[in-house]
């Protein structure tokens, strides 16, 4: 469990995602790691390997793996977003997250960067038909 997040914020983030993901075949996961030491990029990438690489359709999944105690985020589009959205549009977000994070807005500061992810996944990958959930909305925790 997360000492930076209350339940309560944890639930409204989860309803975030979901609200994120309507109208759009995109999925976002977020994921708070507690491990200290060790390449944090490394890690993230094993988690968005483990958690979202090639589970959508159209390689649409972000994750945002975040390590309160390191002060690190990671912000991962699968490979369909990331050729829409470009390096400079996660490199934003995370300065606008962090950004947050640093004045003890941690709730705001993911919820924002959801909401700014779900605009770009309904932009560019509309719902046409039915909209499965390719992915969880749980937020997912490593110790």
């Amino acid at each position: 469990m997360s000492n930076f997040l209350t339940e309560y914020q944890m639930a409204s983030l989860v309803e975030a995602i979901q609200s994120a993901e309507d109208h759009s075949t995109g999925e976002i996961r977020v994921h708070i790691d507690s491990h200290s030491g060790g390449n944090n990029a490394e890690i993230a990438f094993n988690v968005f390997k483990s958690l979202c690489q090639n589970k959508t359709a159209e390689k649409n999944a972000v994750l945002f793996h975040v390590n309160f105690e390191e002060h690190y985020l990671t912000i991962i589009g699968d490979e369909g977003i990331h050729q829409k959205v470009r390096q400079t549009f996660w490199d934003r977000l995370h300065d606008e997250i962090t950004a947050e994070f640093a004045k003890g807005n941690y709730h705001d500061g993911l919820r924002n960067g959801i909401f700014k992810t779900g605009y770009e996944l309904k932009k560019h990958f509309p719902v046409s038909g039915e909209n499965f959930n390719e992915l969880s909305n749980e937020i997912t925790f490593s110790n």
